[in-house]
């Protein structure tokens, strides 16, 4: 109202149009296609009268005799306000990229046919243009609408497209907002068997796109634009740049984009569905390819006269845009092929999705204009799902066996949780970080998952490997076939001629002129060390305790948690939480399931500054993994009628943490409590309770207890937002004297395991169950995987035997080429099943088609096997050809002085104590308890390829628990450990790299304390009952001869040599210890038949080579033990027998373990029979003849008997049964006595 208006009009409209059809140039498709259109509504044309400066004046030219005339023009544009209401049939529209250069030309011909604007002012962008133009409401009612995508650069290309389909589609066209509803279907339509693949289906859709203008006034208010002619300029600018548009000009765009899956309409609602294929994807990101490639300008420049502005696009003019979607339920299907072999199906109930994203245009460096660099980061992001669950799918038909519309599918359990909430937040460079502060801390990435539920079986591990082995293939063939796979490794043969000259202790970051550092004279020198030394000593006046005597807590032991505490954290990236979270693992061999619990599970990832590690820049990240309340529980019974398909879960009452004591403790009392050995009711339900449906009891095997891992890594990406704060290397003066205590480690990658207190309760049943799943289940190997593995190995040893390995670089191309030949033949081939396909539909009945299309398969399936076997060969080539190139470059390069060898990786595992009880079938009496303290594992891997095992145990001690035992402590340390720094036993070991596929062990040594062993046979019998069921206990074991003769060393084979007992008890354990095991000493037996086909040099090599290692050098020193022994007979009972484990070393053989283990035992053995000999019967060399001639006559009688009782023992001891040997052990007794 009050509006001044110079044109003022209004029509009713209404018009009915059978077909609307645009088309470019000559392109196979058209750009519009309406069908069956009608419209009807209202349409008012306005002309605002503008103000004085807003009128220009026109000289028209009369001619005489009228003369020239001045007439007075309105510049306020007309404008258009309007409600229309349309139907249409079919409404189509078809874009893409190859598009664009068409539509460009047709823009500047456009161009040439309309009038500029007189106003100055910079032109509107098209969008700016309609606001100011185009009012009202606009509402059509769309039977079928299809929005057709194109995929290629190829703008006549027909068949690649992504296809989006509405039907009974209702749109609304408001000022700022455009509304969306039916039912969309994507579709991705390609000259393959994927063609017509609906992977979007999302049925009652609302879709609403809000557009926020963002404008220096109102982006609505179109009557403040008031143009100005180039007469009134100066009357109106005051120094800037004349804009009239300057108010209403949009300068970004926010769009919001909201679907809503949950209005229902009338009619039956089906679920939003997914389905993807991995060849899908990977169209697809052909297609996000095509769609975010660089347009090229079309005829700009003064070659062809056109120097207007480049015109910005619209998808530059975002600056914000946020998505949120709404939906009751999901379903995800994702198969690996389309013969539907094995998928993963997700469906989850009520879901809510939010994210927004930020664009930020980045101009490019240098002196050539080039385009702005557009970069999207997500600020935030919150995600919220309720009752999830993963299934994995596979199908029972033949792999090489095409799509079955019917086939038989078989789902199996992964995980299920009830919710899951993500949260991503924007990461601010600026915050400080607190990292003491775990719980208030600010995250970029959050996620939570409550109540999760994951089983591992065989059949889930077998699909899940299955997926990625298809993955994997593909990305090998794509690196394969690349032009990067054959580049040859650059070392630089210098590099180390110039370590050696370089001084580690000067950095400069530019080339400055060497400044000369004065020295430091002797006497200042010496006053700084003890002005530290007394330093140091001031600040431990509170302490009482020698540093040998020093218990130190886990914290200074372990690397991987010193690491983590540092106080260098600039982004704070994961927070992963697992609330009352369980998995249940199955084994193959035996029937039963173990569940592993956990009431509270954290997962934090942290991102460092860079710091400078040994003269080089890196940047730390670290994981910590922190689990509470850990439970496990096994089956007892073993039901073998019991089915992988039956689900054992926990309750959430006997996952979560109970603060205080419930006091309707009936069942508890019966369950048994926390503790463990106490059993608990499971369920099969979501979340039913035991009580409701009838399901198995399981036992605790481990009570609660905490673990923490720590992960750390160093990686030589540095942010670019940190590469400003980066300070120099401290420089350190060449003469002084380093600190090897305070020596920095160096970027080591680390990883720590912490079991702080472990309580173990299994019965035989449950130990053979844990044994199945660790063997069978978690460190199981794919047959295809180990055989891939051999020939890799194969191939290795034909390159270290081949006289010219680079020959080995052309048959490398030779099989790219035909691998590549393979894929082109592939894509033929589908393309002829496609189009067989489509001919077949249009002619409706062809056996001749149909028989084609038979043969294509075949050929196409063959053709596949052939692209696999070739593609696993020249993976295996080109890996094989890459290693040894480097091998040879490490030989040509310097050795390294010993202080360069750094360490590149670490591994620690620590459990401060465990007790373990090994329990009968029912589970609650026991057999023997383990206590293990302070057990520490340690390795590090170096940079020479080098390693080092360490494994220190503090303290052992195993206890009998049968009733009625004679001996309560079967094994302990003879002392207790003082402090923590004393251990019971230690393992040390240094690995050199394998020569020639031959493991070699540099230095082997174990340490172990004085022990104290009191062992009965009815422990004994009830111990090899428990770890080996169904093994004769009363069985022989082979002696040395045989042990000696099953050794598997060599392949030459030495016929034993005979011992003698007058050599063995010549033979002192001295003697014994220093020989040892020669190399040639030992025979291979081989009991197997001869190979019917001739065996390959390479196959003897690898067999060879994967059983045997090389000891260099082997140490054992000696133990003393303190034995006592009661068995099922008096005249066999022991106690107290001093004896003394004799020092073993072996130097340079060929063994395998077993070998190692029998060598031990032979030697161990020597020496113990002479030692238990001595002990037994107590027998002096000297005074033994002479006590016996003077003894009395009458108490001869006495002195044989009690000597027949002495020798039935010692041929109880030397284990010798047989008549015709007493003889020779009298003959050793006559001699010593």
């Amino acid at each position: 109202e009050g509006l001044p208006l110079v044109v003022q009009w209004c029509r009713a409209v209404k018009f009915k149009l059978a077909a609307f059809l645009v088309r470019i140039r000559d392109y196979p498709r058209y750009l519009f296609e309406i069908r069956e259109w009608e419209l009807s509504g209202r349409l008012i044309g306005t002309e605002q009268d503008g103000q004085a400066r807003a009128h220009r004046k026109e000289t028209v030219p009369l001619g005489p005799p009228w003369g020239d005339v001045t007439v007075h023009r309105n510049m306020p544009p007309l404008k258009f306000y309007y409600d229309f209401k349309s139907n249409i049939s079919l409404y189509t529209i078809v874009w893409g990229p190859c598009w664009d250069p068409a539509w460009t030309l047709i823009g500047q011909s456009v161009d040439l046919l309309t009038k500029p604007t007189v106003d100055p002012s910079p032109l509107l962008a098209w969008w700016d243009k309609s606001r100011l133009l185009l009012h009202g409401r606009w509402a059509m009612n769309i039977e079928h609408a299809n929005l057709h995508q194109l995929a290629t650069e190829d703008p006549y290309n027909t068949t690649e497209n992504l296809h989006w389909e509405w039907n009974k589609l209702n749109f609304d066209w408001n000022p700022g907002q455009f509304i969306f509803k039916g039912n969309l279907d994507v579709n991705v339509r390609t000259a393959s068997k994927y063609d017509d693949i609906r992977f979007l289906q999302l049925p009652n859709l609302c879709m609403t796109l809000d557009l926020q203008w963002l404008c220096h006034g109102n982006p609505y208010d179109h009557h403040a634009v008031m143009l100005c002619c180039a007469e009134n300029i100066a009357d109106v600018t005051s120094g800037q740049p004349h804009d009239s548009y300057r108010a209403f000009r949009s300068e970004n765009l926010n769009l919001s984009i909201t679907m809503d899956l949950n209005q229902h309409s009338s009619s039956e609602c089906s679920q939003p569905k997914v389905l993807l294929y991995s060849s899908t994807l990977r169209w697809m990101q052909n297609f996000w390819a095509t769609w975010t490639s660089v347009s090229r300008p079309i005829c700009r420049g003064k070659l062809f006269h056109s120097l207007r502005p480049i015109r910005k696009k619209l998808g530059q003019h975002y600056k914000q845009m946020s998505y949120t979607a709404a939906f009751p339920q999901l379903q995800v299907d994702y198969w690996a092929s389309f013969a539907q072999q094995r998928g993963i199906q997700l469906e989850c109930n009520r879901g809510e999705v939010f994210t927004r994203g930020e664009q930020r245009l980045i101009p490019q460096a240098g002196t050539v204009m080039r385009r702005l660099i557009s970069e999207w980061n997500v600020t935030q992001m919150v995600s919220e799902l309720s009752q999830v669950t993963v299934h994995l799918m596979a199908s029972t038909w033949d792999e090489n066996a095409d799509h079955q519309m019917n086939a038989q599918v078989k789902k199996t359990h992964l995980l299920s949780l009830s919710s899951l909430s993500y949260q991503r937040q924007s990461n601010r460079m600026e915050e400080e970080v607190d990292i003491k502060d775990e719980s208030n801390a600010s995250y970029t990435h959050k996620l939570r998952l409550v109540d999760l539920r994951a089983s591992w079986t065989t059949v889930n591990r077998n699909i899940a490997f299955g997926l990625y082995d298809g993955y994997k293939k593909a990305s090998v063939l794509k690196r394969n076939l690349s032009t990067e796979a054959l580049k040859g490794l650059k070392i630089d043969t210098q590099l180390q001629t110039k370590k050696l000259k370089r001084s580690p202790s000067y950095y400069s970051p530019t080339t400055a002129p060497v400044t000369v550092i004065p020295t430091v004279s002797r006497a200042e020198k010496s006053q700084n060390e003890g002005t530290l030394m007394l330093q140091k000593l001031i600040e431990e006046t509170d302490k009482f305790m020698v540093f040998s005597e020093e218990d130190s807590g886990v914290s200074d032991q372990l690397c991987g948690i010193a690491a983590c505490q540092t106080d260098d954290v600039y982004n704070r990236n994961w927070f992963i939480e697992l609330v009352n979270g369980q998995m249940m693992l199955r084994g193959t061999e035996t029937a039963g399931c173990v569940l592993v619990s956990a009431a509270k599970a954290q997962l934090l990832q942290c991102e460092h500054h860079p710091a400078w590690y040994n003269d080089t820049l890196k940047q730390k990240t670290t994981w910590t993994c922190l689990l509470d309340g850990m439970q496990y529980f096994a089956t007892m019974e073993l039901n073998p009628s019991e089915g992988e398909d039956r689900q054992l879960w926990l309750e959430v009452k006997n996952i979560e943490e109970h603060r205080q004591r419930n006091l309707d403790a009936v069942l508890e009392l019966v369950e048994g409590g926390q503790a463990v050995g106490g059993m608990v009711s499971t369920t099969t339900d979501w979340n039913q309770p035991s009580q409701v449906n009838e399901s198995q009891q399981v036992q605790r095997i481990i009570s609660r207890c905490s673990c923490r891992m720590h992960y750390i890594s160093y990686s030589h990406d540095i942010n670019p937002e940190l590469a400003t704060q980066i300070k120099p290397p401290e420089m350190r003066n060449n003469h002084e004297k380093e600190d090897l205590l305070n020596k920095q480690a160096g970027a080591v990658e680390t990883f720590t395991l912490i079991h702080h207190d472990l309580e173990i309760s299994t019965n035989p049943d449950q130990y053979a169950m844990i044994l199945d799943i660790v063997n069978n289940l978690l460190l199981h190997v794919e047959p295809r995987r180990k055989e891939h593995s051999e020939k890799k190995q194969r191939v290795r040893f034909q390159l270290e035997i081949s006289s010219n390995p680079e020959e080995q670089r052309s048959s490398i191309l030779h099989l790219q080429e035909a691998v590549r030949q393979h894929l082109a033949q592939i894509r033929c081939l589908e393309k002829q099943i496609y189009s067989n396909i489509r001919a077949q539909n249009e002619e409706q009945s062809s056996d001749e088609l149909m028989e084609i299309n038979i043969r294509l398969q075949n050929q196409l399936n063959q053709e596949k096997n052939d692209m696999q076997m070739k593609s696993e060969e020249l993976n295996i080539l080109i890996r094989c050809f890459k290693d040894f190139q480097l091998q040879r470059a490490n030989k040509l390069e310097l050795r390294k002085p010993p202080e360069d060898v750094s360490v590149a990786r670490r591994t620690e595992i620590y459990f401060a104590q465990a007790r373990w009880c090994l329990t009968e079938e029912d589970g609650q009496l026991g057999i023997a308890e383990l206590e293990l303290q302070r057990f520490m594992y340690s390795k590090l891997n170096k940079s020479d390829d080098t390693a080092e095992h360490l494994l220190e145990l503090g303290w052992f001690t195993m206890n009998n628990l049968l009733p009625n035992a004679a001996y309560k402590v079967v094994l302990r340390p003879q002392n207790n450990c003082q402090s923590g720094r004393q251990f019971a036993l230690r393992i040390f070991s240094k690995v050199r790299p394998p020569v020639g596929g031959i493991s070699v062990k540099e230095h082997f040594e174990v340490n172990v304390v004085p022990l104290t062993i009191q062992l009965m046979y009815q422990f004994f019998k009830r111990m090899m009952g428990f770890f080996f069921p169904g093994r004769n206990v009363e069985e022989e074991e082979v002696t040395d001869e045989e042990d000696k003769s099953k050794m598997v060393t060599t392949g030459i084979a030495v016929k034993p040599r005979p011992l003698s007992e007058d050599t063995m008890g010549a033979m002192g354990p001295s003697k014994s210890v220093t020989q040892g095991l020669n190399r040639t000493a030992g025979v291979r037996r081989s009991f197997r038949k001869p190979p019917e086909h001739p065996v390959d040099d390479l196959d003897k090599m690898k067999e060879r080579a994967a059983m045997n290692n090389s000891f260099i050098y082997i140490k054992i020193p000696q133990v003393p033990l303190c034995v006592s022994y009661k068995g099922e007979k008096s005249s066999v009972d022991w106690k107290d027998l001093n004896l003394v484990l004799p020092c073993l070393e072996y130097h340079n053989n060929t063994w395998t373990w077993l070998d190692f283990a029998m060598a031990v035992k032979r030697d161990s053995r020597k020496a113990l029979v002479a030692q238990m000999i001595k002990e037994k019967l107590r027998l002096k060399p000297a005074s033994g003849s002479d006590l016996r001639g003077k003894a009395p006559e009458g108490k001869s009688d006495n002195n044989q008997q009690q000597q027949q009782e002495e020798d039935e023992k010692a041929r109880l001891l030397i284990g010798l049964s047989s008549a015709d040997k007493s003889s020779s052990k009298k003959s050793i007794f006559s001699r010593r006595k």
